[in-house]
């Protein structure tokens, strides 16, 4: 009896001690680098990496947060300090950010940011607007070339990004700007691309530097009334950082006007079509605009190299095994060790404790029960909210919500299957009610209370993937981006090795409850 209970003393020691291990790493405070976010699709991952390396070619230590999510994420990162700046589009500053006009400038927008402690600069040379897009050959036979014409055609069906659908100036605008009648469907910006190649829908948004517009034969549709304003790629920036880092910030600088459109659509088009890592594309970037640089040229489009079919066995393979395969399932495992970890310290007692009390064990199971149902995706934005911070420490606490039912449930039904007659043999030995809990009735419920724990670990495994939605690392990493660039093979390279993690998991958890039921044979 007393070897399971050593047993799960021990593991719940190891737990804490984990805990103490691993809770520094997370909160040790890395004040020199310089911390650049992107939003979540290719152009903004590709411009991180030329911030990042361009700062760091001047001597700075630099850290990519890649993929944190829409507008209002990558901002709120920004403005708590979670990240030092990111590419931003002028047009978002001043309509989404400050809420001003379409004409407003540099320094309208530094004049509204600065109560902030924000500021915008460096333009980058190159507008990537806001525009909607049909099949050319659709387009031609309904005779659509503008967005007056296709108010006349309110069949068709929309398929918009769920940012632009509810940008102030996205959708709303534009539909009561053309009196568009439509009904859209909310979609991901990358999957559009694949609905509307497979007629699916029939208009979708684009950015103008996308580089599947042409691939996919697609017109893009004139804003004739001129809603849409210009969005000039520019750096949004915390106002320290010129100080902070000097040197980077005057290599920062020097990309003003260095990308323009072409070179931006080549950037895109070898991401998206030749799958070549975002590093790499703004190396090449970099390489070419300095030789540039050095004999006074004016910066010419990145020339896209030649496609090469590659086998999809032979992709998912290079994605599956590429160089940041360790760095991601670390990253994954430590986000399911200390959330289930820390849920297992709190759900156990707390079952424990709350046993003899019907009335409180069913509110307790009944609240957890309750957070179980929240979808993960609205949890993440709400702690983001109240906590106002990305990254690991939201993600952690919303594993550990997701992890409590399960361990908390177990625990009540494991101390519930103890047999009455055991309970009254105590008794009668004159055991107080702690020793019969320490002695019988939780080394009975020992198997229960593992299996709850199991159950907890297979949905953190699975949960984790979403974190990398709001920068917390781990396989999701590959599925975010995959999902970005349209890319299946990236988004397997993520899904599989999270599906052998929660295998594994399954494996040592079976372990456990054969040993724990040998220890229980007579």
């Amino acid at each position: 009896m007393h070897r399971p209970l050593h047993l799960l003393g021990s593991t719940l020691k190891a737990l804490a001690a984990c805990l103490v291990l691993l809770l520094p790493v997370w909160a040790q405070a890395q004040q020199a680098e310089i911390k650049v976010g992107s939003k979540r699709f290719t152009e903004s991952y590709i411009l991180a990496e030329v911030i990042a390396q361009t700062a760091q070619a001047a001597g700075a230590k630099t850290r990519v947060l890649q993929g944190l999510g829409n507008t209002a994420i990558v901002y709120e990162a920004l403005r708590s300090g979670q990240i030092d700046l990111y590419a931003e589009y002028s047009g978002t500053i001043a309509l989404e950010i400050v809420k001003g006009n379409a004409s407003m400038g540099l320094a309208d927008m530094n004049h509204a940011l600065a109560p902030l402690g924000l500021g915008v600069a460096v333009p980058l040379g190159f507008n990537d607007g806001y525009a909607l897009a049909m099949r050319r050959a659709q387009a031609e036979e309904l005779g659509i070339r503008t967005l007056s014409d296709l108010a006349r055609h309110p069949a068709l069906k929309l398929g918009l990004s769920n940012e632009f659908i509810g940008r102030a100036d996205g959708w709303k605008g534009l539909s009561a700007r053309y009196q568009l009648r439509g009904t859209p469907v909310g979609l991901d910006h990358g999957l559009a691309y694949d609905a509307i190649a497979q007629k699916q829908i029939d208009v979708m948004d684009i950015y103008t530097t996308d580089a599947k517009i042409d691939h996919l034969g697609l017109l893009v549709l004139q804003d004739d009334q001129g809603y849409f304003p210009r969005y000039d790629a520019v750096l949004l920036h915390r106002l320290d950082l010129p100080q902070k880092h000097p040197a980077a910030w005057a290599a920062l600088r020097g990309l003003e006007g260095r990308i323009n459109e072409a070179s931006m659509i080549a950037m895109n088009a070898q991401a998206e079509l030749q799958s070549q890592p975002f590093p790499r594309i703004a190396q090449q970037f970099l390489a070419q605009t300095t030789a540039q640089a050095l004999v006074g040229g004016q910066p010419t489009p990145v020339q896209k190299p030649a496609q090469a079919h590659t086998p999809y066995g032979s992709q998912l393979w290079q994605r599956l095994v590429g160089d940041d395969l360790g760095r991601l399932v670390w990253e994954h495992l430590v986000l399911v060790i200390v959330s289930v970890g820390v849920a297992t310290l709190l759900a156990v007692p707390l079952g424990v404790l709350l046993f003899p009390h019907p009335k409180l064990r069913a509110l307790a199971l009944g609240t957890a029960g309750v957070l179980q149902t929240i979808p993960s995706l609205a949890l993440l934005a709400v702690l983001i909210a109240v906590l106002g911070v990305i990254g690991r420490t939201p993600a952690l606490l919303a594993l550990t919500i997701y992890s409590i039912l399960p361990i908390l449930s177990n625990t009540v039904a494991g101390l519930g299957e103890v047999p009455g007659g055991l309970r009254h043999a105590a008794l009668a030995l004159g055991m107080t009610p702690r020793q019969r809990m320490g002695a019988v009735e939780l080394p009975i419920a020992l198997p229960t209370v593992v299996a709850g724990i199991r159950t907890a670990s297979a949905i953190a495994i699975g949960t984790a993937t979403i974190a990398a939605f709001i920068g917390a690392g781990g396989l999701g990493e590959r599925i975010v981006t995959g999902l970005a660039l349209n890319d299946s093979a990236l988004m397997l390279a993520g899904a599989l090795p999270a599906a052998g993690l929660a295998l594994c998991s399954e494996l040592l958890f079976e372990s456990i409850d054969r040993y724990l039921r040998r220890s229980k044979a007579p």
